[in-house]
């Protein structure tokens, strides 16, 4: 009864945050997306199931569709910048591990949105890209960087780019090096020893990374409005619509949901994954 009463207590205050900040929104969320909208907004209490039948629509698919892509090219880019760099990192002298890693998560201690405007400087018409590729002579006018795809990507890239490159280190800072010193003596060059020893070592990591990066990406809806324009829209940009321009409450929950089914999926897939590497090694 006692060791009970001391779980309990050791286990309530994390219990009561998941509780408060989690299972009651979510199931607001859930009970909002069971009816209908009413006449001026808010919600008329008759169940339905339109709003779940609406997640297919066309229009709505292919805004989904583009966050997928935007966020799936993020990703991508994050992990091919996001390796080296946490490779680099790991190998430097241990002095100067921690100035790289201050440098790489300082963009935190700084405003999401200051971060993001900072980038309108920089690609805008009379921007610093702009007029340096102009006084270099590598372009007679000024490119339209601005209010494009590639701008939403630069920009979702900038922002979670370190949660790509934090776990990556993590996972090479606890590696073995006797591996790779063994897969030297075995003759392996120092490209087949990454590939044969690293990288599958650090898999978990990559996929953990990759999770990080998409998540918040296709979630996202300030870097879409700011430097795409408006003129792209993700699925961020669809809930916030739906609850402060539609204000259909119900679709706009569902959408969430949608959004967080999909959380729940990548974090599975995640972790199948994680124990599937682990499961090997061991084996």
């Amino acid at each position: 009864m006692r060791r009970t009463l001391e779980r309990f207590t050791l286990l309530g205050p994390g219990l009561a945050y998941l509780t408060a900040l989690m299972v009651v929104p979510l199931v607001l969320v859930l009970s909002y997306s069971l009816f209908q909208r009413g006449r001026f907004g808010g919600l008329v209490y008759e169940p339905t199931g339109e709003n779940f039948a609406r997640l297919v629509d066309p229009l709505y698919l292919d805004v989904v569709l583009t966050s997928v892509k935007l966020a799936g090219v993020t990703t991508v880019l994050a992990l091919l910048l996001g390796y080296p760099t946490a490779y680099a990192i790991a190998k430097l002298p241990a002095k100067w591990k921690t100035v790289a890693l201050i440098a790489l998560v300082l963009p935190f201690w700084t405003n999401f949105l200051i971060r993001t405007y900072a980038w309108i400087v920089l690609l805008s018409p009379a921007g610093l890209v702009n007029d340096a590729l102009t006084g270099w002579g590598l372009i007679d006018e000024p490119l339209q960087l601005l209010y494009r795809q590639p701008a939403i990507v630069a920009g979702l890239l900038y922002a979670y780019l370190p949660l790509m490159v934090l776990p990556l280190y993590a996972a090479l800072e606890r590696m073995d090096a006797e591996l790779l010193e063994a897969a030297a003596n075995l003759g392996a060059r120092p490209a087949r020893a990454f590939f044969s020893v690293t990288f599958p070592l650090t898999l978990p990591a990559v996929v953990t990374g990759c999770v990080f990066v998409f998540v918040p990406s296709i979630g996202n809806f300030v870097v879409p409005e700011l430097l795409g324009g408006g003129q792209t829209a993700m699925v961020g940009n669809l809930v916030r619509d739906q609850f402060l321009k539609a204000r259909d409450w119900p679709f706009g929950a569902t959408l969430a949901l949608a959004v967080v089914a999909l959380l729940v999926v990548l974090l599975m897939i995640q972790a199948w994954s994680a124990r599937r590497l682990q499961g090997g090694r061991d084996a």
